[in-house]
């Protein structure tokens, strides 16, 4: 391989799969609540380097787990399947 994978560049690399958890659960418990990114980066149980977090929110973005917005960023996603019955039958108004 010449040093690169596809879309990192050979001096990147990915978060471990245990600080995406760190992360994923933190926010989950902190559901509700919207944070900044340096709020969010001091009250993790461990720290994780601004660009680590970054990918990772990144991630969790796509994934549609959180919305990253002006004021910040907020837990979304809902593993409720009552909520996701009544959103399925549910009629769009707009």
């Amino acid at each position: 391989m010449n040093g690169t994978m596809v879309g990192l560049k050979h001096y990147e690399h990915s978060p471990t799969l245990r600080t995406i958890e760190m992360v994923e659960v933190f926010l989950r418990k902190h559901s509700g609540e919207m944070f900044s990114k340096n709020k969010l980066e001091m009250e993790l149980p461990r720290r994780v380097q601004r660009h680590t977090l970054n990918r990772i929110l990144e991630y969790l973005a796509q994934s549609n787990k959180i919305f990253i917005g002006k004021k910040g960023i907020m837990w979304i996603w809902s593993d409720n399947p009552k909520l996701d019955e009544l959103i399925k039958s549910g009629v769009r108004i707009a």
